[in-house]
């Protein structure tokens, strides 16, 4: 069931390349590619499924939503240079963070702390918001709960701690 719930995830994200940004299509079909990527680990951990095959699938279906959403927003969008530096520092930060948590663990850390989990759902409902809201403003929300999110992570991960 659990992958089942992720494969229309990637459906979803395919289905979003057909649709014009912010029409009321799009929108639907992005909030229902949200809720299933909250859905799927759920049901997946309740039903005692949760599999490698899943874990990918996920991986898959986060990476087909990103790209789709990339190639839809970013020609439409007028991002400022401030921004693109901030979402490189951000970026940076996480690039630490994987080569510092192969140097201490020996292996690939996923931090699933509470601040990711907000970053992720204010990165979902960052393209929600621009029909209504300067974007300068949303993402200045958005990218100070992921620096912090991002040092947290580094701090996590090198203490060893979740």
């Amino acid at each position: 069931m659990a992958n089942t719930i992720t494969f229309f995830r990637i459906v979803a994200g395919i289905v979003l390349l057909f649709c014009p940004v912010f029409s009321p299509a799009f929108t639907v079909f992005y909030i229902a590619a949200g809720l299933s990527d909250m859905l799927d680990g759920f049901v997946a951990r309740k039903t005692d499924t949760v599999s490698k095959l899943g874990a990918r699938l996920d991986t898959m279906a986060d990476f087909v939503l990103v790209v789709v959403c990339l190639i839809k927003l970013l020609p439409i969008l007028s991002i400022p240079a401030w921004l693109y530096a901030w979402i490189g520092i951000i970026a940076l930060i996480k690039i630490v963070n994987i080569i510092s948590g192969f140097a201490v663990q020996k292996k690939l850390v996923a931090v699933h702390s509470l601040m990711n989990k907000a970053t992720g759902a204010l990165l979902f409902l960052l393209p929600l918001t621009i029909p209504v809201l300067l974007l300068k403003y949303a993402a200045i929300v958005a990218c100070a709960a992921a620096t912090f999110a991002a040092i947290q992570e580094g701090h996590f991960i090198r203490t060893g701690r979740e």
